[in-house]
């Protein structure tokens, strides 16, 4: 929680001192002067660093003072050890701001223990589209069909607990009936697609549209990758030929298939800490919203397939606001399934 800063007192030679409060200065005097940090929950070379490029290369222009945007990466435990870094140690000014995978913003839900913040322990920022999660194979799987994805085993390759590409396929084995032998431990996409390359795996059993369609043009339009079925309750409009899943009968079960579904319904979020000043909190939400409809922006994100349908920091709130709601039942459920 922010504390706010105090008027330091100096005795020196009789004279008292008081320095300003830290965060005195008017946003354009700040951020002319600051450096912005985007922190990124995954390696280079993925669909997020191709988001974190795009949008670092042109969110500064939107915020006073425009500051120079500098990415680093900060992989590990699908985005966990940054969403931890942000909500705890990063500093409260404005000026460091995140991009995590989307299982982040419930693992206060599903990983209790490891995620060191609650739920809405995040400034959400905003998120340049919902994502809808495919799964993709490669020629050589004997998968065809959305019907073998229940009935063959498909060996797919993961990253770490807690991304959409490894928690979506353990959880659809277990409420969904899929066959997938996961393979995890994979870095990030671009490793996983030199995995596919080499034949150790078959391909994701989660894998985000957006980040494909940046990524894999080529080998879809040649068929050496191709899309069996997506997750959610309705079609991508650019993904109407390719079926969904049916919902489970069980109450319980549904509840909680819903809930991961939920996960990329928030798409790919940028966050700050909890306790920004106010006037910061809402000139970055701003920038972001301005960025989304800058068109040299959308001209970028289009040549490289970053999908662009935004959703604001305040959106994302509520999104959460609704999954901080889930049955215990079906968060028990998942965390049951999810510590396998």
């Amino acid at each position: 929680m922010f504390i706010a800063s105090r008027f330091k007192v100096i005795m020196a030679a009789g004279i008292v001192i008081f320095s300003p409060p830290v965060f005195a200065q008017n946003l354009e005097s700040f951020y002319k002067a600051t450096q912005l940090q985007l922190r990124v929950g995954s390696s280079p070379g993925g669909g997020y660093d191709a988001v974190a490029r795009t949008v670092g290369g042109h969110i500064g222009r939107h915020i006073p003072g425009n500051p120079s945007v500098v990415i680093q990466h900060v992989p590990g435990a699908g985005s966990l050890v940054l969403a931890n870094q942000i909500a705890n140690t990063a500093p409260r000014d404005g000026s460091v701001i995140g991009l995590v995978q989307n299982g982040m913003l419930v693992a206060p839900l599903l990983m209790r223990g490891q995620a060191k913040f609650a739920m809405g322990g995040l400034t959400l920022i905003g998120s340049p589209a919902p994502e809808t999660q495919i799964v993709i194979v490669s020629r050589a799987s004997s998968a065809k069909s959305i019907n073998d994805i229940l009935t063959k085993e498909i060996i797919i390759g993961a990253s770490a607990p807690g991304t959409g590409i490894h928690d979506m396929s353990l959880a659809m084995n277990s409420l969904l009936g899929t066959k997938f032998k996961i393979v995890s431990g994979y870095k990030g996409t671009s490793d996983i697609d030199i995995a596919i390359e080499r034949g150790e795996v078959e391909g994701y059993g989660a894998q985000g549209w957006g980040s494909v369609r940046a990524r894999n043009q080529a080998q879809l339009k040649s068929g050496d990758l191709r899309i069996l079925a997506q997750y959610g309750t309705t079609k991508h409009p650019e993904l109407l030929d390719v079926p969904l899943f049916d919902l489970p009968t069980n109450i319980i079960d549904r509840q909680a298939v819903l809930l991961m579904w939920a996960r990329p319904a928030i798409g790919r979020p940028f966050i700050a800490p909890l306790g920004l000043p106010a006037d910061r909190r809402e000139a970055l939400r701003q920038a972001f919203a301005d960025t989304m409809k800058d068109p040299a922006f959308l001209a970028e994100a289009m040549k490289v397939g970053v999908e662009v349908n935004p959703q604001s920091g305040a959106e994302l709130d509520a999104i959460v606001d609704e999954l901080a709601g889930t049955s215990a039942e079906a968060v028990q459920r998942l965390q049951k399934i999810l510590s396998q």
